[in-house]
């Protein structure tokens, strides 16, 4: 593995050389041959790291977030990096293109992204025939989902409510995503009201766990009320956070599109932190925002995250950044005298 991972420091001047929307379908082509689940050969699971949610088996905390792989196109090459867990999406219930290109841009000096792709995707349909031309997944499977960009913010609930009824069944999990900054009116459903109707649109048509996706830029005591009241509504869990807009984190950039990487690190564990003092052992955490180490991984873990996610750090650290992070895990847990990952998690928390 040590030979593949040295590798990758070339293989990113070459991507970085071109457009960085092009080479990120590049590296999605690449994961689509046939051939590299069996080339890459996904790690053996350590039991000490595997965990059931949901009635599932999470082999591992680490996960890929949505956004990577809108509509599944690379699931099986995905999951042989060394992923526990997928999630895919954001997916719409109709096909839609996106804004228009140039819409993301890197970060080099602060390995970090900035996204305005308004959740181009294929459509609910499409990725409901992509999952069930898969199936079984390798990996348990996540589904995220959104409204359409015209769909007006009165109507918001029913694409919601279609989307849960087709995706449902395929989905180990689904996500409401209310915290995209690339959809207008979209953060406005960010609200008690709002959560609450939407986990009632999805009893009964979902029958999966449903988690809530916040934005980071919620000030930390609201993010952590809002949290609560949804799953005081029934929600699964939480999963914090997404993208922000706070261009005053870095140095020349601005509109459009929502910030990721290391400039994120710290607003969204602040987030993150408050949620999980609020609500820890209520649902499934998820940790997401500048992720890119076994450490930062345990940073989550401990302060109350089933399950962690990243995204922008496959850009910039490789496609085995899931089993060093993994790996890394372990050398921590041994450090500690840790036995299995539910130790770890929320060993910060002091209602433990």
């Amino acid at each position: 593995m040590r030979e593949k991972i040295s590798l990758y420091p070339y293989l990113r001047r070459l991507l970085f050389g071109l457009d960085s929307e092009r080479a990120h379908e590049f590296g999605l082509a690449a994961l689509r041959i046939p051939a590299w689940p069996h080339v890459l050969r996904a790690p053996h699971p350590d039991p000490r790291l595997l965990q059931s949610l949901w009635g599932k088996t999470f082999a591992n905390p680490v996960g890929l977030a949505a956004g990577f792989d809108k509509d599944a196109r690379a699931v099986r090459g995905l999951a042989a990096l060394g992923f526990g867990f997928l999630e895919v999406g954001t997916v719409t219930p109709r096909a839609q293109p996106g804004n228009p290109k140039p819409r993301m841009f890197r970060h080099p000096e602060a390995e970090s992204l900035q996204n305005a792709l308004g959740f181009n995707n294929r459509g609910a349909e499409a990725l409901a025939r992509q999952l069930e031309a898969i199936a079984p997944y390798p990996v348990p499977i996540g589904i995220n989902l959104g409204k359409n960009k015209d769909t007006p913010t009165e109507r918001a609930l029913d694409d919601y409510r279609l989307l849960f009824e087709r995706l449902a069944p395929l989905a180990d999990y689904l996500v409401v995503n209310l915290s995209s900054p690339n959809t207008p009116g979209l953060r406005d459903l960010q609200n008690e009201r709002f959560v609450r109707d939407v986990l009632a649109a999805a009893d009964g048509a979902a029958r999966r766990p449903i988690l809530v996706k916040l934005s980071p830029d919620l000030e930390p005591r609201i993010a952590a009320d809002l949290a609560a009241a949804a799953l005081d509504a029934g929600a699964a869990g939480i999963i914090a956070t997404n993208t922000t807009i706070d261009y005053s984190l870095l140095a020349g950039s601005g509109p459009p599109g929502g910030l990721s990487g290391q400039v994120l690190r710290e607003r969204s564990f602040e987030v993150f932190q408050a949620i999980a003092a609020r609500t820890f052992g209520r649902g499934v955490l998820v940790s997401v925002g500048g992720i890119d180490s076994a450490e930062e991984a345990y940073r989550r873990l401990k302060a109350g995250a089933s399950l962690v996610q990243v995204y922008t750090a496959l850009v910039y650290r490789g496609p085995f950044l899931p089993r060093r992070i993994n790996e890394g895990l372990l050398a921590l847990m041994a450090r500690d005298g840790v036995r299995s990952i539910a130790e770890v998690i929320g060993a910060d928390q002091p209602q433990r």
